[in-house]
């Protein structure tokens, strides 16, 4: 019998992050200073990013050294193990193989502390003394409380509103971890009073949250921004997922015919697919595909353009190119508060561009009922972001049934629900609502972007 659970020794943890844009396409677009439509420069950058990070979200350089601090960090709970899913296998009667890579056993229950970690690191060896940063489910918010401790920097986090009512124990965790936590449309910044002033009962967007933390950082000469996707230093720290998970296949006897991830900024998306897509690029695996999994109700790829925009709503950002629904755009209150942000990681937007990779858009009632077979056959409850995975691999292992032919799937289940599970009782009892927007109110959001 195949074995269930394939790890690592704290010895084959990754040494090095791997940078996509050695080996991207074509040269990803220039970040463009909104006042002047010219490219940035680092110097653009500095009032919120230490200079190393910045440095990284500017380099072509293939391999990235991980420091010492942060590897010693990433070893309270990396490697990570892969696990091959038999029982759900069995239960959709497939001949797929089918893969998973569970980030859930971080100590906040997700992926993102592989960057949290590395941001906290070079913020505290550069001087800083706090971090401000927004988040949507609460994972992103709660990893870099966990870091910031760790590193001993004080951490505000701006949480998308409608987030920090469905998930209290989010913000309890934060609030463990010492950070100070506020719902966002806050009064505590010009960009969340502005907001609040036009539409008091606004259930936030992470577009939102990220102008509170930008005001907030810039405002204050002891305090930096971070952010938990979309930028490339961001990705870049996510890649140990995709590193060790080749090499846990490899170990297997596996290489994945299709590898796949929920998609919302792009982070876990990318962190598992990156070191894969590197094959693809070179020719050695020119049939892999890569597959983005997002809400119908925040269907960026899938119903965005590839434009110019800003990654906040206030427009506080300069602007990146990449797949979006319009700054404007609020996306519904759904669980997967994760995937509710109107554009994605301008390395992975040049992917999809480029065919590269797919994507798909699914809505929640599908994706629960996904989670919930995973559940009664894995065991694990997953996160409603990671739930959409689940859901495109099961579409896999059973088109792979249909045909009669096998192939290996591989997903990062990027954490656990155990925070979410008013999410799981609104499905169970039928409170949950599909949403999906219309052109005319997609065509709205866009409408007036500046383009170069």
């Amino acid at each position: 019998m195949a074995d269930t659970r394939i790890t690592l020794s704290e010895s084959e943890l990754p040494r090095q992050w791997y940078n996509i844009n050695a080996d991207s396409p074509k040269p990803p677009a220039p970040v463009l200073h909104p006042g002047t439509m010219q490219p940035i420069g680092p110097a653009d950058l500095a009032p919120l990013f230490p200079m190393e990070l910045i440095l990284q979200e500017v380099s072509t350089e293939r391999w990235i050294d991980i420091p010492d601090e942060v590897r010693d960090v990433y070893k309270l709970w990396r490697p990570t193990p892969l696990h091959r899913a038999l029982r759900l296998e069995k239960h959709l009667q497939t001949p797929a193989k089918i893969y998973y890579k569970y980030e859930g056993v971080s100590p906040v229950g997700s992926h993102k502390p592989n960057t949290a970690v590395a941001q906290a690191y070079y913020n505290k060896k550069a001087g800083i003394r706090r971090l401000a940063t927004e988040t949507g489910a609460g994972q992103w918010g709660s990893a870099l409380a966990m870091s910031c401790r760790l590193f001993g920097l004080d951490c505000t986090v701006y949480v998308v509103k409608v987030s920090y009512h469905q998930k209290p124990y989010r913000r309890l965790l934060m609030e463990s971890y010492g950070a100070t936590v506020h719902a966002s449309p806050s009064d505590q910044t010009q960009a969340g009073r502005k907001v609040l002033s036009e539409h008091p009962d606004s259930p936030g967007s992470l577009g939102i949250a990220i102008s509170e933390a930008v005001e907030d950082a810039a405002t204050h000469s002891d305090t930096n921004y971070s952010l938990g996707s979309v930028l490339n230093h961001v990705l870049l720290h996510q890649t140990v997922i995709g590193q060790e998970a080749k090499l846990q296949l490899e170990k297997a006897g596996d290489y994945p015919d299709v590898v796949i991830g929920s998609c919302g900024g792009g982070s876990n998306l990318a962190g598992l697919s990156y070191p894969f897509i590197a094959d693809k690029l070179s020719g050695k695996q020119p049939n892999l595909r890569v597959v983005a999994v997002e809400p119908a109700a925040c269907p960026t790829l899938t119903r965005g353009q590839y434009l110019y925009d800003f990654g906040d709503t206030v427009g506080l950002t300069p602007l990146v190119k990449m797949y979006t629904l319009g700054h404007s755009f609020v996306p519904a209150g759904i669980h997967a508060g994760g995937l509710r942000y109107h554009g994605d990681a301008p390395s992975l937007c040049l992917l999809y561009d480029e065919k590269v990779i797919e994507a798909v858009a699914y809505h929640q009632n599908p994706v629960f009922q996904a989670a919930i077979t995973f559940a009664q056959t894995e065991g694990i409850v997953a996160a409603p972001e990671s739930a959409h995975a689940i859901k495109s691999a099961i579409d896999e292992a059973l088109r792979a049934r249909d045909e009669g032919r096998s192939r290996v799937i591989l997903f990062n289940l990027s954490g656990h629900g155990n925070f979410d599970l008013q999410a799981y009782d609104d499905y169970l009892h039928g409170k949950l609502v599909d949403t999906e927007y219309s052109k005319a109110e997609v065509e709205q959001a866009l409408a007036g972007l500046r383009q170069p």
